[in-house]
């Protein structure tokens, strides 16, 4: 890719941007009133601004991108793999709820009563999901544009519009569900559901490194990098906050939909200020922002795993790449799991139910892949790859110590209370919600052994080759 082609700071922004912020994620965060203020915050410190910082100082002085690059250069090849593999699968199990927000928020314009059917909505979660794979086969620059275009028409201008709303709301004095004051955004930490909370507000913060896998395709990495991480964490922060606030002032708290949420809130306002035909206009944005967020999470995660495929650990049919440069063979495996996944929903008797145990589930896998990368961060500095030509953080060693610190608390917590099944969501029995979970995280986790024997098998195949070759040459 010539340097003319390759992706400026505005570009990257927009591509991290549109693969984090997203309205899908607001109805979550708004299901735990005043306290998401807490919680927010408290996820930004412990999470999204360590992975910023920490993400952008990998990228900018390792030369190769991704966590599986990372965690191998400071581990070791078996961590690297078990790190990219956490990273995919949790993409594989994530990659449902993400389709439920489209498919739930297309119903707007046929039947929202259908977003409550599971067959119709798993019939257009595999539509929709074979047809951004088809996008991502042209390509990481068409992907690109196709990513920013949806983050500027389907997430920024409903982002705004929806602060801007709520702000009229609350100055013409209408009625609001929640009030913020001291004592209501300190939440009661004995009440588990609160804490089950940051859980969901972690999830919408994770992804800050995905983009990095694209190190190769962006100009100036060591400058850009740390740009596009800082504006687009600034971003991400304040409009979440705002975003998830709107639908918690307007919405009752137990008639909040997990899945079509967003778009239900925007009926409020638009009914309440008789703008109702605008509800379409909104509904085809709020889809668009959401297909150019799911383009990029198809993409970067199944990268990843391409570099893990050439160094042996899957065989050669994985590793083939089509003219545009992309994986062909991995992102359609990849569709066929999430097809798979997909079945899911069947076994919890409500979609609300299905989207939360399927987006915890992503969460605990992602957060042992970002423990993964708090702690390579660390030893990181002392290998010769570290090129101290891009950015660093801050306070030298102690600096660095104490942001993967935070970042590690912040995923110990996140790991801990993701096991506590949630009291107002319907999930069935807690017993079957625990098996169901449990089984889940050991089944997804179980394959990367039977990768590690495939991948010492190919390397003893390959010592025994090079060993021939060796005598054969000796003997000529």
């Amino acid at each position: 890719m010539s340097k003319l082609t390759k992706l400026n700071t505005i570009a990257l922004t927009l591509l991290i941007t549109g693969s984090i912020d997203s309205v899908r994620n607001l109805p979550v965060s708004a299901l735990f009133g005043s306290s998401l203020v807490f919680f927010f915050i408290l996820a930004a410190v412990m999470f999204l601004i360590p992975t910023a910082l920490v993400s952008a100082e990998l990228a900018s002085n390792i030369s190769e991108g991704g966590i599986y690059q990372w965690c191998r250069l400071a581990f070791g090849e078996r961590m690297g793999f078990l790190a990219v593999w956490l990273q995919w699968i949790n993409n594989v199990v994530w990659f449902p709820t993400l389709l439920l927000f489209i498919a739930g928020t297309a119903t707007y314009l046929i039947n929202p009563a259908l977003s409550q059917n599971k067959y119709f909505m798993i019939t257009m979660v595999l539509t929709i999901f074979w047809s951004l794979t088809l996008i991502n086969l042209k390509g990481i620059r068409v992907s690109a544009k196709f990513t920013s275009f949806c983050a500027v028409a389907g997430l920024i201008i409903p982002m705004a519009l929806i602060i801007v709303l709520l702000a009229v709301w609350v100055a013409l004095g209408n009625p609001l569900q929640i009030h913020l004051s001291p004592q209501s955004i300190l939440p009661d930490f004995h009440h588990s559901d609160n804490w089950i909370a940051l859980s969901a507000i972690m999830l919408s913060f994770a992804g800050m490194e995905l983009a990095t896998v694209h190190v190769k395709d962006v100009n100036e990495p060591q400058k850009t990098f740390p740009r596009a991480l800082a504006l687009s964490s600034v971003f991400i922060l304040i409009t979440m906050v705002l975003g998830s606030l709107a639908i918690a002032f307007v919405v009752p708290e137990k008639q909040i939909n997990l899945v079509n949420g967003t778009i239900q809130s925007f009926s409020y306002f638009l009914s309440a200020y008789h703008l109702k035909w605008l509800t379409p206009v909104l509904t085809i944005m709020l889809i668009i922002g959401a297909l150019g967020g799911s383009v990029s999470w198809i993409l970067s995660p199944v990268k990843g795993i391409a570099q893990a495929a050439k160094n042996g650990f899957l065989p050669a049919y994985f590793q083939k790449e089509n003219q545009h440069g992309v994986p062909q063979n991995l992102l359609i495996t990849q569709a066929i799991f999430v097809s798979l996944i997909c079945l899911v929903m069947l076994l919890l008797p409500s979609v609300n139910g299905s989207y939360w145990l399927l987006s915890t589930l992503s969460t605990q896998l992602y957060m042992l892949m970002y423990v993964m990368m708090f702690i390579s961060a660390i030893f990181l500095r002392n290998k010769p790859h570290y090129l101290n030509q891009g950015f660093a953080i801050p306070g030298k060693k102690f600096g660095l110590w104490a942001v993967c610190g935070l970042g590690l608390m912040g995923c110990a917590i996140t790991l801990f209370v993701g096991f506590i099944p949630p009291s107002n969501i319907n999930i069935g029995s807690k017993l079957n919600y625990i098996i169901i979970f449990c089984t889940g995280m050991v089944g997804l986790v179980i394959p990367v052994f039977g990768f590690y024997l495939y991948h010492a098998r190919t390397m003893r195949k390959q010592a025994i080759a090079t060993n021939l070759s060796l005598a054969s040459q000796r003997s000529n």
